[in-house]
């Protein structure tokens, strides 16, 4: 990975005519500007600017903005040392690969790892291919020095650690206390842990969820609710072709169940839709008791002892039927405000007029004070939600990343004894190596001829 501000400090040693050429040109380093000049002197501004836009949308942001940062590098050192970026020597590329290898972090470790020198090399063969050149990478000297830094790094890639069922629990238990300003916070990181570890879903999938891609259904064999996850675009299948569904059944507990979480969470969704934060506070503030009932505890505890030992829970439990001094309503419900912790709430769940097409994020970002944005949360984001609640439960963050989550599903599945065509079924993989890594780390043993010698 690239030092933080690595990209900006690039561009600050890029000279000013290049920073004008990057800033006026196309967001995108995969666009030809030649090209896409010469389409807007035969084309009107419409038309050559809707070409600009599908062209960029070839490619996923998330590739796009790396072979940026990497183009942005390459450029700059060309500019250091005097050589040309582009068209590019094979022998520049090669030499800038390899002191890109040589380079340190403050620690001493290595500031980038084989995978992203390889990264780098693409960015270059992309940008050259986009603009009709030949790829500088495809020389011998390019690639043999690419083999040589593997050879030379013959470490193993670092891997997070797995959120298994434990962990998951561990996660669950730090989430912040019911209640304003913090429930909204609460019900959507718990939606977002539970969905992710389920559905073995992958950062990116979690954070470009909508509400239109997520609906409640009935398990047929069981007639209990179960959510449908559509994923619009993945990793693996970009453009959505063989739309992707993820289904994940009804918890066993009501704390660990998707289906009641996602019902939870849409609640707080629709009051925030309807009347803004205000009115989503007013719904999570719980009313005074003794302005709701001033003279009620005084009049009943001579006549009615037992009535003030009734415990809290039981009477969260039990509906009460509306007085005058508690209206019915949203506001005045207990279980609308903290949910239930012992009893499932999503066989209740009638749909949400907020699915209708608008791309509602599923996954909003939250200000400390309650409120709820309009835009998504980032994948970076969501990595650093699980690094944050792995902190909160005495773990070290720096071993959790937003992969942990799918990776815990593969992990814990292969514990639990799924096999792995379960296991690649759920998680959309279509190597079979990749599953098996992970039944490896589960339980080395298994299928293992070692466990056949008789030592």
């Amino acid at each position: 990975m690239e030092h933080p501000g690595a990209a900006s400090q690039v561009v600050d040693r890029l000279p000013q005519l290049v920073r004008a050429r990057l800033d006026q040109g196309p967001r995108s380093v995969l666009v030809d500007t030649q090209q896409l000049l010469a389409v807007r002197a035969r084309f009107d501004a419409e038309q050559s600017e809707s070409l600009a836009r599908y062209l960029e949308a070839s490619q996923s942001p998330n590739t796009l903005r790396a072979y940026r940062s990497d183009w942005l590098a390459w450029s700059a050192w060309c500019a250091a040392e005097g050589r040309q970026a582009l068209p590019a020597d094979p022998l520049d590329v090669a030499v800038y690969l390899a002191a890109a290898a040589d380079t340190r972090k403050p620690t001493g470790a290595p500031a980038f790892s084989p995978a992203t020198l390889e990264r780098k090399s693409a960015a270059i063969a992309a940008v050259h291919a986009a603009n009709g050149l030949p790829s500088p990478t495809r020389s011998d000297v390019v690639r043999l020095t690419l083999r040589g830094i593997r050879r030379t790094r013959r470490t193993q890639p670092t891997r997070k650690r797995p959120v298994l069922l434990h962990t998951l629990e561990e996660l669950l238990a730090g989430l912040p206390n019911p209640g304003w300003p913090t429930e909204p916070a609460r019900r959507r990181d718990q939606l977002l842990l539970l969905v992710g570890f389920a559905g073995a879903l992958r950062r990116s999938e979690l954070a470009a969820l909508t509400l239109d891609d997520v609906t409640v259904d009935t398990d047929l064999t069981t007639g209990e609710p179960l959510l449908l996850v559509h994923l619009a675009s993945t990793k693996t299948d970009p453009t959505g072709i063989h739309e992707q569904r993820v289904a994940l059944p009804r918890g066993q507990r009501p704390h660990t169940c998707p289906v009641c979480a996602f019902a939870n969470w849409v609640a707080l969704l629709e009051v925030n839709a309807a009347n803004g934060s205000t009115a989503l506070q007013h719904h999570l503030t719980p009313q005074s008791p003794t302005a709701a009932q001033p003279a009620a505890p005084q009049t009943s505890t001579a006549t009615q002892p037992a009535a003030p030992q009734t415990s809290a829970a039981a009477q969260s439990a039990a509906p009460q039927p509306p007085t005058a001094a508690q209206p019915a309503g949203p506001q005045s419900s207990a279980a609308s405000r903290s949910p239930s912790t012992t009893v499932h709430t999503c066989h209740a769940y009638q749909g949400t007029h907020l699915a209708n097409g608008s791309a509602h994020p599923l996954f909003p970002a939250i200000t400390k004070h309650g409120h709820l944005g309009t835009t998504p949360i980032s994948g970076r984001a969501v990595a650093e939600l699980v690094k944050r609640y792995a902190a909160r439960a005495g773990l070290d963050p720096a071993l959790f990343s937003g992969h942990s989550l799918r990776a815990g599903f593969a992990t814990q599945a292969a514990l639990g004894g799924a096999s792995d065509r379960e296991i690649m079924r759920q998680g959309r993989w279509s190597n079979p190596r990749t599953v098996h890594r992970y039944i490896r780390t589960a339980n080395p043993l298994e299928d293992n001829a070692v466990t056949k010698l008789g030592l």
